[in-house]
């Protein structure tokens, strides 16, 4: 049993949590190495918020996936973890990119990473009310 009184989940749910954690460490670390580009090499306040939000996400990402180790429906938190993270990385990456290289993922990709990290976040809210309420049930 899990530390919540849970059966504990074998296979790719039981290394989702995992698998998350080490992306958000990525993400974390992207963030930081593009703060340092953007303080010292290319004066963007563009670039600098794509760095604080790569920073701010990703460790959302790592809490999100540690709740999910917390729950009977891991795959929930874990599945809105991952959409955070690749939206940030849609989100930040087009700003990067277009700071650095003048160019674009695809047309409107930041404005539809900012859609979906906006999505993401209503997502937490859902997923959490839901599994408040079972909890209440109980």
């Amino acid at each position: 049993m899990s530390p919540s009184n849970q059966p504990i989940e074998k296979g790719a749910a039981s290394v989702a949590p995992f698998a998350i954690c080490a992306l958000g460490g990525l993400a974390g670390a992207a963030g930081v190495a593009l703060a340092a580009v953007a303080a010292h090499k290319v004066d963007s306040p563009a670039l600098a918020t794509a760095a604080t939000m790569l920073m701010i996400h990703a460790g959302a990402a790592v809490a999100i996936a540690a709740m999910a180790t917390r729950v009977s429906q891991p795959s929930r938190y874990c599945t809105v973890a991952a959409l955070m993270l690749a939206a940030v990385a849609l989100f930040s990456g087009d700003i990067a990119l277009n700071t650095l290289a003048g160019r674009h993922i695809f047309p409107l990709a930041a404005p539809t990473g900012g859609s979906l990290l906006i999505a993401s976040w209503l997502a937490v809210a859902v997923v959490s009310a839901l599994a408040w309420r079972g909890r209440q049930n109980v």
